[in-house]
């Protein structure tokens, strides 16, 4: 099967066009800088005002910034922070890919192949979405390995041992492969911890960076992964082969930031920087084609969708069954893929 394709200029303007392509440095060093700021002000809560909830808070909008800086590191990946390259990959790299042990390079020659065969056969994110809709209860698991951070411990052990390369390998070529794929990331790891420790504030580095980057944004990961392209109306229609889902300001501050929601729009025209993404939506909604755009009206509608797999493993007599099952671990497919977008 064969994806159809629109040109840009099939749904906007000349002149719309060259307003929502321009790319420009300050609003991508703002975008960076108010994920960062988010990131300070939550700790400082938790040093201000320790006690649980403010620590649960913190995790919630610490987790939710890691995944925006993930999203940033992708408006890099697709030259869209700076219109110049060298900066582009700069800011990309070195404030939002290393702190959450990503790669902008590395993911973009991944990502362009999701773009140009999306959920075809081919495409590398397909293993993302193929598996729905499934059950609630299978979703509860999901959930709860993420949620405690087994997701994230398996994912970065298999991201560990992978920079490490095999065995048998002399010490000195390990260590140049370990610097190769991990390198960079760990330095920016140690510098924040440094950094950290020099403000008195090392336990912040533990409970305040890693726990949220293996609990709270898996969970979120997995949620936006399954907004993007689970359960479309139709895999070959680029209007309907991935979703916008629309997103109110806790949606937005806790599981959806800088715009990520509007992936449709994103896929149409995958070099708009992300803070003309609402703009290009607008005009696609003002459009003929709005009728065919695949939206959903919050994440909790599109999990509605993505859990409608009816239980049959919970009906009377088998329940026994599936929880010896999930106690088993026997349900873990998809865990290993963070990828999307």
């Amino acid at each position: 099967m064969t994806a159809l394709r629109m040109r840009a200029r099939d749904f906007l303007s000349e002149e719309e066009l060259i307003t929502v392509r321009q790319r420009v440095t300050w609003k991508g060093v703002a975008m960076i800088a108010h994920a960062w700021a988010l990131i300070i002000a939550a700790i400082a809560l938790v040093v201000w005002w320790p006690n649980p909830l403010t620590y649960l808070l913190a995790v919630l909008i610490i987790g939710s910034r890691q995944l925006g800086l993930a999203i940033l590191m992708h408006d890099g990946a697709h030259g869209c922070l700076s219109p110049n390259e060298k900066t582009n990959l700069f800011l990309s790299q070195w404030f939002c890919a290393y702190p959450v042990f990503a790669e902008t390079r590395a993911y973009r020659r991944y990502h362009l192949q999701h773009h140009a065969r999306t959920q075809q056969e081919d495409d590398p994110d397909l293993i993302l979405s193929a598996p729905f809709p499934i059950t609630r209860l299978s979703y509860r698991r999901k959930f709860w390995r993420d949620l405690t951070g087994q997701t994230g411990y398996q994912q970065r052990k298999a991201q560990l041992l992978n920079a490490l390369g095999p065995a048998e390998w002399p010490l000195r070529k390990r260590a140049a492969h370990f610097w190769e794929k991990l390198g960079p990331q760990c330095l920016v790891n140690a510098i924040m911890f440094a950094g950290l420790a020099a403000a008195g504030l090392w336990w912040a580095y533990p409970l305040l960076w890693l726990v949220p980057l293996l609990t709270w944004q898996m969970v979120i990961t997995r949620i936006r992964n399954i907004a993007e392209h689970a359960v479309v109306p139709d895999s070959s229609d680029p209007l309907r082969n991935t979703r916008t889902t629309h997103a109110n300001f806790l949606e937005r501050l806790f599981i959806a930031p800088y715009h990520v929601n509007y992936h449709l729009e994103h896929h149409l025209l995958f070099y708009i920087p992300c803070y003309n993404l609402p703009r290009v939506h607008e005009l696609l909604s003002q459009s003929p084609m709005a009728a065919r755009m695949e939206t959903q009206p919050n994440y909790l509608a599109v999990l509605r969708l993505a859990t409608a797999k009816p239980n049959r493993e919970d009906r009377p007599g088998q329940l026994a069954s599936s929880q010896r099952r999930a106690r088993a671990g026997q349900a873990v497919g998809g865990d290993q893929k963070a990828g999307g977008f």
